[in-house]
């Protein structure tokens, strides 16, 4: 694929904390990503998956935890991700009914790394979460298999692919084609440089609300559009977190409820057919699957997770707006389109920045 243009290269900076150098989840040491897209007629959908590192996730798990804004949805491996802390296979994206799909696979996957698992220790803990992409993908058919959950997962790589790929092959956001976008925030402290990075599957919200830096712009182009691609929100949002600031899953759960800050100043405003969940780990401390000694590790400050605070809400704003513009327009089930957002800008030659 191309490289489209996102938000920085139309001049426009969300907040005021340095992005990192790929301006990506991956910025965070470790964590890759892989796409899985589907593209055939009635068939719009795909597969995203995040590695969080590059060991054995089972044997050496991660500080982890959700949060559930708006509980639409249909996740999978959360209770215990909440109950216990952690994290212990990579996390799949995917549509609402290929979710099974995805997890069978995942749990295939750590079995392959890890034989003790069933044997001799416990079992696994999948992770996956889903949009409805129905609009323009025959959720129906299924389509997604077990072969574009591995080859997301084989794929994965630190380049990320944003838009209408992957998961996001078949969402919508803000009336207009959505998908895959990320974004990257560097926090520095007293004591060290940290890296927090989100990535979202977007599949939400209407025209006549989307916001950048503050300005109507749904509204502008609601104006000027002779059709009416609007229609009520049903839609829903992933936003996976990730973070190298050693914080427990207390202080990781309360940077994950701030993402909220990000998703409202591009215009959502929570509907009841919309689920915001947040998935969210730290690869500071890795956590041995059957520890010898007691597991301890050096916390930060509580009043310091203010900066962890705003760089969760800037990033998860810029990536947002990244999968809009960086997005392709998609027609798929029974003819339907969205149009891509860059598309609608340059032709009724509107500028983002001023």
């Amino acid at each position: 694929m191309d490289n489209p243009k996102r938000l920085r290269d139309y001049h426009i900076s969300i907040g005021e904390m340095p992005p990192g150098a790929e301006n990506s989840i991956t910025d965070l040491e470790g964590v890759t990503v892989g796409h899985a897209t589907l593209d055939d007629a009635d068939c719009q959908t795909g597969v995203t998956a995040i590695i969080p590192h590059q060991g054995n996730l089972f044997r050496e798990k991660l500080i982890a935890s959700s949060h559930i804004v708006n509980g639409f949805g249909k996740t999978m491996g959360t209770i215990q991700l909440n109950e216990l802390g952690l994290l212990e296979t990579p996390i799949i994206l995917t549509n609402t009914l290929s979710v099974g799909t995805a997890a069978d696979c995942c749990i295939e996957y750590m079995l392959n790394q890890a034989p003790e698992i069933g044997r001799t220790t416990g079992t696994i803990n999948p992770v996956v979460g889903e949009c409805n992409d129905m609009l323009l993908n025959d959720i129906r058919a299924q389509s997604v298999q077990r072969k574009h959950v591995f080859q997301a997962l084989e794929n994965a790589q630190k380049q990320v692919a944003e838009g209408s790929v992957g998961a996001g092959r078949g969402m919508l956001c803000y009336s207009l084609k959505g998908g895959i976008g990320t974004s990257s925030r560097k926090i520095t402290l007293s004591y060290g440089t940290y890296t927090l990075g989100v990535l979202v599957l977007t599949n939400f919200g209407i025209l006549r609300d989307l916001t950048i830096q503050g300005r109507p712009l749904g509204k502008e182009l609601k104006e000027k559009l002779l059709q009416n691609t609007e229609e009520k929100d049903k839609g829903s949002v992933m936003v996976i977190v990730g973070t190298d600031l050693p914080v427990s899953e207390r202080q990781l759960n309360r940077i994950l409820k701030r993402s909220i800050t990000g998703l409202s100043r591009t215009g959502s405003i929570v509907t009841h057919g919309s689920g915001e969940i947040i998935l969210g780990f730290s690869t500071a401390n890795k956590i041995p699957h059957e520890p010898n000694k007691p597991v301890s590790s050096q916390l930060i400050p509580e009043q310091d997770l203010d900066d962890a605070f705003r760089a969760v809400g800037e990033a998860t704003e810029e990536a947002v707006l990244n999968s809009l513009l960086t997005a392709s327009s998609v027609t798929g089930r029974d003819g339907n389109n969205r149009p891509a957002l860059k598309d609608l800008l340059r032709e009724f030659k509107v500028r983002l920045s001023l």
